[in-house]
């Protein structure tokens, strides 16, 4: 019996969903070493466009995973568990890329952060309130703040290479970022609101 749900779980772990997933987190550091080398490393302009390939390659993923589970009824826990940890391991370790390499700057600094620190707020709120045996769904807006976050980075990674191709792909990728954090915000509170009560009902008893 043992052997057999061994085996089960193996199955469920190496499912095509989460060997999506799996390479959504093998691209970051494809994606952090190209910017590096081209913006630290003063590398040719081409590698921009290869961290941005990849980067899409790695967006696209973030949707199949999602979509082969459902039509192949392929859910695990495992799945469920590393799916937004490998989302949020992707943004956050391409913002930090962007503002070591000065695309993110100044008061755009503050975009950043906000979505950072919303990220963790929501994971330790999932965390605390899995505990509790509660789940927090993911919200129609907050799915569009994320198409939005990966859009805001994509541009941000073609960076000056994007500026020769597309005037003010730069300022694009900023002003979306700002429009993505200022959602953030309101799907940070919005999340903390709907889990709040039970924190509260949790430390009355």
């Amino acid at each position: 019996m043992n052997s057999v749900s061994t085996r089960t779980t193996a199955k469920h772990t190496y499912s095509l969903p989460n060997l999506l997933t799996f390479a959504r987190i093998a691209a970051i550091p494809v994606v952090v070493g190209c910017v590096f080398a081209q913006s630290i490393q003063d590398g040719p302009l081409w590698l921009r466009w290869v961290a941005l390939a990849v980067f899409v390659m790695a967006a696209v993923t973030d949707f199949l995973d999602g979509y082969y589970a459902r039509i192949w009824d392929q859910h695990s826990a495992f799945g469920r568990m590393l799916d937004p940890i490998a989302d949020k391991l992707l943004v956050a370790s391409c913002l930090l890329m962007l503002a070591a390499d000065g695309i993110i700057h100044g008061w755009t600094l503050w975009a950043a952060i906000v979505i950072l620190c919303r990220e963790i707020l929501v994971s330790g709120l999932r965390e605390y309130l899995a505990a509790l045996r509660v789940s927090v769904p993911v919200t129609r807006l907050a799915k569009w703040k994320t198409t939005i976050q990966l859009i805001a980075i994509g541009f941000l990674l073609a960076g000056e290479a994007g500026d020769q191709v597309l005037p003010f792909n730069t300022q694009i990728g900023l002003l979306l970022l700002w429009i993505s954090a200022l959602i953030t915000m309101y799907t940070g509170y919005d999340y903390f609101r709907a889990g709040i009560h039970h924190l509260i009902e949790e430390d009355a008893a």
